[in-house]
């Protein structure tokens, strides 16, 4: 009898993911964090390892859906290394689609030398069972994995389960991977589809510690497009694909860049230090995607200061709202001081009031709301979030005592304040540190390691910054405009190390397109 044809395989695997897909309730979807990976997905995500030409090759797919991963895989061994045998271990909790699984499970077996145990459960159920009662590890080779994505409740039986475990995280994405790391053989290798924001911020720190400890990073391919790759589960999310190997193995990462799936990558080689700074505590990634960005972490890395160096710190605003409600007022009184939101920062400064806000503009002044003001100073301010369509990632803004009445302040929740001690800061300085984070240059090296538009503090202390007598001199030249093109042209004159005037940085790589 024939062997089943890969391209067959693939086909008929992906009209099961659609019509399964499709039936999906939505409800459903959200409990469990379904989102099924395209064919064409699916093929890039197994295409990046490495495979033996024979052997058996142990390969784990937990949360497997309807097989899409697996068929892939299957597909491209019986194409590239058809003496490879594979014996495949898949979870797969939803019991319907389960049903999926076995027939797909069952024509890989019909297309290529396969083996398959499939388990009807939960995968953090059983891996923290396994992990904490003493059984033997089982280990695989290679894991290839979309987990499912869904937020997880710090009371959960889940966190519970991932806390016996050693491991702290928020989401099932993260979750599953963390787990999955701890049953890789010594020289195995992982490739997974998940949301980008685990590269940085403060919630994916341990996850990303223990990721970099455990592995290295190989291959990063991101999508420029948020609503391609799962357009069909209406996902409007960043993904990345990330391959890893349990070797220490020194080696560049390969960064490849597609608008959606079915798109040619265009990959280049990095350097692993301009990817991870091992001096980094926060162990951020850094994805860069052309050579620009390769330029501008480059010019980052020449900075000489960090906040600590410069004595400044910078904190989330002290006032959220729902929490204290009874205290906020719609206009300013007496009794009462100034509240900034977001709204309040326009164009590099302070407007208070804003007109035609519908936010309060004042909070009442009390025993309780006063742990929450900030004496009058000059501060900088940077919002917190920012649309996807805003040009700049970064917007700063500078706050001086005279842009308000009174002797205190209010900042709500979704600003970010660099303060001394909570207290104002050198007038210079803040003018200067405005407009240094309004630049060209911060803005895109936060979106190499920043997936989403959100801004934390963490973030603001991961930077690297221009000398106390840098930011100084930037804010005596610039003053109170932060408009891009004389932020730019001063920053070049005022920070030589940035090397603004060129396009490319000396050791951080050289870009190439390629096909797939």
């Amino acid at each position: 009898m024939s062997k089943l044809l890969p391209e067959v395989l693939t086909e008929r695997t992906e009209t099961r993911r659609v019509t399964r897909s499709n039936a999906l309730d939505a409800a459903t979807r959200a409990d469990l964090g379904q989102y099924f990976t395209p064919s064409t997905a699916a093929a890039l995500i197994t295409g990046l390892p490495s495979l033996p030409k024979t052997g058996v090759l142990r390969v784990l797919d937990p949360g497997a859906g309807v097989g899409s991963l697996t068929a892939a895989l299957v597909a491209r061994v019986a194409t590239v290394a058809p003496d490879l045998k594979l014996d495949v271990t898949t979870f797969e909790i939803d019991e319907q689609v389960n049903g999926d699984l076995t027939v797909t499970l069952d024509e890989c077996a019909d297309a290529h030398s396969l083996t398959y145990e499939q388990y009807t459960a939960d995968f953090i159920t059983w891996a923290a069972a396994t992990l904490t009662e003493g059984r033997d590890l089982p280990q695989w080779d290679l894991v290839v994995m979309n987990p499912p994505y869904r937020k997880i409740n710090s009371k959960s039986a889940e966190r519970a389960l991932l806390a016996s475990c050693g491991i702290e995280t928020s989401n099932l994405y993260t979750a599953f991977v963390a787990l999955a790391l701890r049953f890789l053989a010594p020289e195995g290798q992982l490739v997974a589809i998940t949301p980008r924001s685990f590269a940085n911020g403060s919630y994916f720190r341990k996850f990303r510690d223990d990721l970099l400890k455990r592995t290295r990073l190989r291959n990063l391919h991101v999508f420029e497009r948020r609503d391609r790759v799962f357009s069909d589960s209406e996902v409007l999310q960043e993904n990345v694909i990330f391959h890893a190997t349990a070797d220490q193995a020194p080696g560049d990462v390969i960064v490849s860049v597609s608008r959606g799936y079915e798109d040619l990558p265009v990959r280049h080689s990095v350097p692993y230090r301009q990817v991870v700074d091992e001096a980094d505590p926060q162990k951020f990634i850094h994805i860069a995607t052309n050579a620009d960005d390769l330029a501008a972490a480059g010019r980052m890395a020449k900075l000489p200061a960090t906040l600590r160096d410069l004595g400044v710190q910078v904190s989330t605003g002290r006032v959220v709202d729902f929490r204290t409600a009874e205290n906020l007022l719609s206009s300013p009184g007496k009794g009462a001081v100034p509240l900034l939101y977001p709204v309040n920062l326009s164009a590099g400064r302070v407007v208070w009031p804003a007109s035609g806000g519908r936010k309060p503009q004042a909070l009442v002044d009390n025993e309780d709301t006063r742990p929450l003001m900030l004496p009058s100073g000059t501060y900088c301010l940077v919002k917190r979030f920012s649309a996807k369509e805003e040009p700049r990632r970064v917007s700063a803004s500078l706050l001086l005592p005279d842009d308000i009445n009174g002797e205190d302040v209010g900042v709500e929740n979704h600003i970010n304040v660099f303060h001394q001690a909570h207290h104002g800061i050198d007038p210079d300085l803040a003018a200067g540190l405005t407009a240094y984070l309004n630049s060209s240059v911060v803005d895109q090296y936060v979106r190499i390691f920043s997936g989403h538009t959100q801004i934390n503090a963490g973030d603001l202390r991961s930077l690297k910054y221009p000398s106390l007598q840098q930011l100084k001199e930037l804010g005596l030249r610039v003053g109170l405009s932060v408009t891009p093109g004389m932020v730019d042209a001063a920053l070049a004159e005022v920070v030589p190390e940035l090397d603004l005037g060129r396009t490319n940085v000396d050791g951080v790589g050289s870009a190439a397109s390629e096909g797939s």
